[in-house]
Formats: C-alpha cells, structure tokens, sequence
C-alpha cells in the first residue's frame, strides 16, 4: 500500500495531458519512491490543449522537480521547453520534462520503453519487415528506436491517413536517412498482406484503450500467424483486443505494461538521480490492475 503522508519538503512530480483517468503512472512512480523510501510523491493533471502554455508555467511555479508528457501534448510541449534532448530533437516528441531552477528540459523515455520491450526479439526483428500504426507523438519513439537499434529491413507506416504516413516517412528520411519506408493508409481489406509480411507488428496508437476497449485497429484474424510478435503500446486494459485476435493465431504477444514501467524508470532517474527497482514494480503493478 502507497503511504499518503507527506509535508513541506516532498518533492512533486507528475503527469500531464488529456484524459488521463486511464493512467498507472501515479501508482508506479509512487511505489518507486516508496519502496526507494524517498520524500517524492506523483500526482497526476488533467490539461487540455488549449491550457498546456499555462499549466507549464504553474509547474514551474509549483516548483515541481520533474513530470512526464502523453496524449495529446507530446508534440506541442516542444516549442514550450528551455532545452529537448538530442534524442527528443530527433524524435520530435516529449514524454518526460525536467525542472531545473525554472528550465524545462524534455527526454524521450519512451526509446528506453520500446527498446527494453523488444530486447529479447532482437535477432529476430533485424533484416525483417515491421508494420507500425500511428503518426502521432508514439509512433516517432518507436520508428526511431527501431531505425536505431533493431534495423528492420522495411517499416511499413500505417495511419487512418496515408498524408500522415508520408509526412512522417518523409520526415525520418530527413532526420536519419532511413529510407526502407512503405506508407499505408489504415483498413483496407490489403492491409491483411501488409501485416502478414510483417515480422513485428506495433500498435502505436490509443485504438483499444479504455474505455473504448472493444476497439482495434483490425478485426481480421488471418492477418497474424505463428512467427510473428505483435506488440501494443496500450496498457490499460492490459491485454487488449489487437492482443487477443493476435494470440488466438498463435503470434507472441506484447502488452503495454512493460514498455510503460521500463520507460517510468528512465524518467525516474532523470528526476531522482536514481534507478527504479523494475522488477519489484512490475510484479506490484500486476496485482494492482488484477485488484
């Protein structure tokens, strides 16, 4: 259980964007310093688009020492920051602001999140075709830590608009000169053959996200086999409905949690200067979602 006392000198961190109802980060950077026994605590700000100018100003006058980035901010907050990181530049989205004396720093986290995710299927995803869906603030973290350090031999773009697709294949081109891109627009009876040729599939979109669970980016079971890894940045619900049409032909299976954990710990360093105990966390996240 996560201890609710705290006084004058608790240092503050958290959580913007909108909604966020359907979020465990609180829960996991708070039992981090729990179990660091360290005098932080983790709260959690709803603001719309419009507020995000603003709202960076009250965190700086909150004085809060750092706080993490998602949905629909990730993108915008850039032009609001003091200083990105080289990684975030590149990316071009932020997922994690540390506070220093007023200057606002952004990180990509999400890199170590993905990356530690797919670890173990290395061999596996280099020189094969992947299929990534999205455009938005996600989808730059992965095709850029897949370009980095998974080197796929194509990335297929997937998005509801194929303009998108191009803008973002046109736009990694530019940043890293990858050019092993095929965009493709989202649905089409062809993306089956799409995601058949497809080693790794990643869902980088909130499609199938609570409370709009029954979503998903397709319904076709004959687009997955065996071979491949289907991994969905979703966490909530743990083991969405992309998940279990994947699973049912026999695909390995990646949900969401451990990306969000591993990528909490990058923040949790950045903020705390020290390393979150994973293992212990995720196993604590577990029985909180099962609760």
């Amino acid at each position: 259980m996560i201890k609710n006392s705290y006084h004058l000198n608790t240092k503050l961190t958290g959580l913007i964007g909108h909604p966020i109802k359907h979020t465990y980060s609180p829960f996991i950077h708070n039992i981090s310093f729990e179990l660091k026994k360290l005098d932080y605590i983790y709260l959690p700000f709803d603001i719309p688009i419009a507020s995000l100018k603003t709202a960076l100003k009250g965190m700086v006058a909150l004085g809060l020492k750092g706080f993490n980035v998602t949905i629909p901010h990730k993108e915008n907050i850039l032009q609001h920051l003091n200083n990105v990181s080289d990684e975030a530049s590149i990316i071009g989205a932020v997922n994690t602001v540390v506070n220093d004396l007023g200057k606002l720093t952004g990180y990509n986290t999400d890199v170590n999140g993905v990356y530690e995710t797919l670890l173990p299927y290395k061999d596996e995803i280099i020189n094969n075709e992947v299929s990534v869906v999205g455009a938005g603030g996600a989808a730059r973290a992965v095709i850029y830590t897949l370009i980095r350090f998974f080197k796929p031999s194509k990335i297929f773009l997937v998005n509801r608009t194929e303009q998108r697709a191009e803008a973002l294949k046109n736009y990694f081109y530019d940043k890293m000169k990858y050019d092993s891109f095929k965009t493709q627009e989202l649905f089409p009876p062809d993306l089956v053959d799409v995601f058949k040729n497809s080693k790794l599939i990643i869902n980088a979109t909130s499609i199938g996200m609570y409370p709009e669970s029954d979503d998903t980016i397709t319904t076709l079971s004959n687009s997955f086999g065996k071979d491949q890894i289907v991994f969905d940045l979703v966490y909530n619900p743990p083991k969405t409905q992309l998940l279990k049409i994947a699973a049912s032909q026999g695909a390995t299976i990646l949900d969401g949690l451990k990306m969000l954990v591993n990528q909490a710990a990058k923040s949790f360093e950045l903020w705390t200067g020290e390393e979150m105990p994973t293992d212990r966390v995720q196993k604590s996240l577990q029985l909180y979602i099962q609760d």
